[in-house]
């Protein structure tokens, strides 16, 4: 970790561009143009910035503030009743691992989906764990209503034999991207962040020694360069039990479902709710075996939720 030089007297220092590479609380990881990384601190709360924002900062002693945040293309974060917590911005991709074993959340999964249908950020599920015969082909199986109404769904084995051809199918799909990655504990997210990234523990290790130094502790999001061009870049965010959707209002809710969407324009009433109302679409859609009734029961539960969050 490279970290600025204290600049003496005569005129002010000048604004950097940069790029935040790590975060952790209002501390975080600074890159310049040239490679070297500076912890900076925000200026304000309107400075407060995530992993992935380009920003303007300034040099003080050995670290620096940051004065400014550009304006950002997205911003993929989750709400509950207590807190906003921000993962990254200016994403091209949210990589959604789940896997065979352990059996993961398909709640947890839908809600990851909404944040990043209303967030407009393209999704790509990726199912680890190809090498367990039986209980990859349940997990699959599970999937099949995300196939059908569009997600693409990525077979993996992280680990073994296979490892080598999930590198490829990996390293294809996110070229020239900025991909997060989110799973669940167990999943295999460290394991496919060092598979694509094999330098990523270095890289980790030189954030985590200087946001250990004095108040700073252990950066939680990192930002990881796949090539040495500095055209793909891999994001591995901190683990989650619950995933609030407060931001999302109720009846924004099926504009984030594309299977609820499709057949939303169908119904009688424009506030229809999809719940009870005669002659709606959604309700028909579900009978008829076109919406998988475990992805209607989600979308109830959510807008039953969603109903009762307050509103910001």
């Amino acid at each position: 970790m490279k970290r600025k030089s204290a600049h003496g007297g005569g005129a002010p220092a000048a604004l950097q561009e940069g790029l935040v590479v790590g975060s952790h609380g209002r501390h975080c990881v600074v890159e310049t143009p040239d490679g070297q990384r500076v912890i900076c601190h925000p200026r304000g709360k309107k400075t407060a910035a995530v992993v992935g924002d380009r920003v303007q900062w300034l040099a003080s002693e050995d670290e620096g503030t940051i004065e400014r945040v550009q304006e950002r293309r997205n911003l993929f974060y989750r709400q509950d009743e207590i807190r906003t917590k921000s993962f990254a911005a200016n994403l091209d991709l949210v990589l959604m691992l789940v896997a065979a074993e352990p059996v993961f959340s398909e709640m947890q999964l839908a809600r990851a989906l909404v944040a990043a249908e209303d967030a407009g950020i393209a999704p790509l599920i990726a199912l680890n764990k190809q090498d367990l015969a039986a209980p990859f082909a349940q997990a699959w199986e599970r999937l099949a209503p995300y196939r059908a109404i569009g997600y693409e769904v990525l077979p993996l084995s992280l680990s073994g034999s296979r490892a080598a051809a999930a590198h490829a199918a990996l390293a294809e799909r996110l070229r020239e991207k900025t991909t997060l990655v989110l799973g669940p504990s167990g999943a295999g997210k460290s394991t496919l962040t060092n598979l694509v990234v094999p330098e990523a523990r270095a890289a980790t290790g030189e954030i985590s020694q200087a946001l250990q130094s004095g108040r700073h502790t252990t950066t939680t999001t990192s930002w990881y360069w796949v090539d040495r061009a500095s055209h793909t870049a891999l994001i591995d965010s901190p683990g989650f039990q619950e995933f609030g959707l407060h931001h999302i209002a109720a009846a924004h809710l099926p504009d984030c479902m594309p299977d609820i969407r499709a057949h939303a324009q169908d119904c009688r009433f424009y506030n229809c709710t999809h719940l009870h109302e005669p002659g709606c679409g959604v309700i028909a859609a579900v009978q008829a075996g076109q919406i998988s009734a475990s992805r209607y029961r989600i979308y109830g539960e959510l807008y039953a939720e969603l109903s009762r969050a307050p509103r910001y």
